[in-house]
Parts: C-alpha cells; structure tokens; sequence
C-alpha cells in the first residue's frame, strides 16, 4: 500500500482567478495567499505528505510565474549555502526543511477551465500510474486520505469524491405560518453532503475529460461518472474548509493560532 500511495500523483488545481479573494489574488493567484507563514498551497501538500503522497502535479495558469518562483527558490531559501560568483556555482549545505516530495510545474493555459487543466497534465505527466488524486488550490480536512485511496480501491469505482458536511453560514427558522417555532444556529444538515474537492480516480477518468479549455471537472464528467454508477462517495463529518472569502482566510489564520489546528 505504501509504494501504491507513493507512486499515485496528485494534481492539484493552481490557476484560477480566485476573483472572490481579490485583495489577495490581484498580487498572486490564490494557492499561494498565506495562511501562516506558508502558502495555503504548501499547508496542503504537506497534508498529502503526512499520508504517504509524495508525487505532485500542480496545474498552473494565472500568475503561474509566482508559483514556479517559488518552489525554484524554495531550497535556496530553506538551507545554508555557497555562492561562487566567480564560476557562477551554488554549493548547498544543510537544510531546515525535511520535504521530500517531487513537485512538478505544469502549465494549462490562462483562462483554461478545470477539466481541461488536469486533462492537459495527465497527458504528459500521469504516465505509468494506475491511479491519481485531484484537489482544488484552496482546501484543507482532517481527513485521513490514506484511508480515503484505500476505500476507493476496495469500492472499485473510476472515481471516489471526499462528502463533507459542514454547517450552514446563517441560521435556519423552522415556521408555522407567521410564526416561528424554532430558531438554529448555523445548522448542520446531517442528510446533505458537498463536494469536498479531495478526488481519486482510476487512470480510466482521462477518457470522461477533454483538453478543450471549456472542459469544467465538475459539470459533464463528474456527472457522466456519477450516472455511470462509477462514482462513490467516502463521508466525512469532521473538518474542512475552503478558502473563497477573506472572511474564510480569517477563520484559517486563526485555527493556525490555536493549540490544535485541525489539519496538521
């Protein structure tokens, strides 16, 4: 299982506009706005590490120079070094990171849709790989995605899709007529699951996609899977949160500030 886990990629989707999070991503695309001192992108491939994950494919478009700028500095950054002016060397000493993941630059297009972004990099970049996972640039659980890679190898399905559950943002009111009878906080909604963007899917998907940039994941293939009766969904009550909003960024930066935030 462990060298499965080590040879399945993961692609991760790192070029959209992010428009809701402008304040931020009018400067840089939106995997790279801080949460902490790191990226949001960098807390989310350590969480693939942390289960064993250590191939990635980031699929770039907007603003791809700042990522590229980033991961090609990251060593330099992260280590004492030598510079030789004179024959133009860098000679590398210790290093205060211990990262031992692979991770791959790979250009999809500016305005190039989701689908087609991972369709583009698998074509060059799945290669031998039975299996691959797919995750969005702004998302983070406390799902164990090891338990989730083997749960969609048991189910045998093209593809299995992380179910979460969180609570609604506004309060709900139960009526009879014009009056109320019950009044809830931020309800959960125990029978409704949502795309929770932490995806693994058999080598087979590549034929549900298309490299045409109109290609959306989670409109014509997601659907065509699911009424295929190829999708299965691994149920997930505890956390997750995506980054839209600055509001949502907050709400981040202040779990990183307790004593336990719930993704590391």
């Amino acid at each position: 299982m462990v060298q499965i886990i080590e040879n399945t990629p993961v692609f991760v989707l790192c070029g959209g506009l992010g428009t809701r999070l402008k304040e931020e991503t009018e400067f840089k695309p939106k995997p790279m706005v801080p949460v902490g001192d790191e990226p949001i992108l960098m807390h989310i491939l350590k969480l693939y590490r942390r289960y064993g994950f250590k191939r990635f494919i980031l699929c770039l478009g907007f603003k791809a120079k700042i990522i590229k700028e980033y991961f090609l500095n990251y060593s330099a950054l992260n280590s004492d070094f030598t510079v030789d002016l004179e024959s133009y060397s860098n000679q590398f000493h210790s290093k205060t990171h211990d990262l031992d993941i692979k991770v791959t630059m790979a250009y999809t297009g500016e305005l190039t849709m989701t689908g087609a972004r991972i369709a583009r990099a698998a074509k060059q970049y799945l290669g031998n790989a039975e299996h691959f996972a797919v995750t969005y640039g702004d998302g983070l659980t406390d799902a164990y995605l090891d338990e989730e890679f083997k749960f969609h190898l048991e189910q045998d399905r093209i593809g299995t899709v992380l179910g979460v559950n969180p609570p609604s943002r506004f309060g709900e009111m139960i009526n009879e007529g014009d009056k109320v009878v019950k009044f809830e906080e931020k309800p959960e909604f125990n029978d409704k699951w949502i795309n929770g963007g932490f995806f693994f899917f058999k080598k087979d998907f590549t034929s549900y996609l298309s490299t045409d940039e109109s290609c959306v994941l989670e409109r014509d293939p997601m659907a065509k899977l699911a009424e295929s009766g190829q999708l299965s969904i691994y149920k997930h009550k505890g956390f997750w949160a995506c980054m839209d909003t600055q509001r949502d960024r907050d709400y981040l930066n202040n779990l990183l500030k307790s004593d336990n935030p719930p993704w590391l």
